[in-house]
């Protein structure tokens, strides 16, 4: 099985629908929430992220049929003085996992993250998780701390409107 990652271009028509798809698939997973986009979600989407200039998706195919969906952002590491790359959404369809594509996406980041001069790479994962916590740490992930003894960094949100 060959497995190809690309990084997506927002213009090209079936990224746009790969990137729709798969994100509709990752948000009705109950580790995306177990809901379907919304309709307005899933029509704008691609055009949103075209307009964030450190934005960029990665694509995984599996026979030209697209298996697998990392959405980054490039944002700023303060102590650091240097870019950093986080992954937002992750995602590989059920039929896939276990198979290697984790890692191969996670490759494609890290290529990008480091000709773009970051410091590092973050992503959030839930608790439970465990099969992502297994396919990160395998890639060198490991929770955030400043100082051990004051404990690792936690994943907080305030929902507005």
């Amino acid at each position: 099985m060959e497995i190809d990652t690309v990084i997506a271009d927002y213009q090209k028509q079936k990224h746009a629908e790969d990137i729709r798809e798969l994100l509709d698939i990752y948000a009705t997973d109950p580790m995306g929430g177990g809901k379907p986009l919304v309709s307005e979600v899933k029509k704008n989407i691609v055009t949103e992220l075209s307009k964030i200039p450190h934005a960029f998706s990665i694509l995984a195919y599996k026979n030209d049929k697209a298996v697998a969906l990392a959405n980054c952002f490039q944002g700023f590491s303060t102590f650091n003085c240097k870019p950093i790359i986080n992954i937002h959404d992750f995602m590989i369809i059920n039929s896939c996992r276990g198979l290697g594509f984790s890692q191969k996406l996670l490759e494609k980041i890290e290529h990008v993250a480091i000709k773009r001069g970051c410091c590092k790479i973050t992503l959030e994962v839930l608790s439970n998780n465990s099969a992502a916590k297994a396919a990160y740490m395998k890639f060198g992930f490991n929770s955030y701390e400043l100082n051990p003894d004051h404990g690792s960094a936690l994943f907080w949100q305030k929902l507005l409107g």
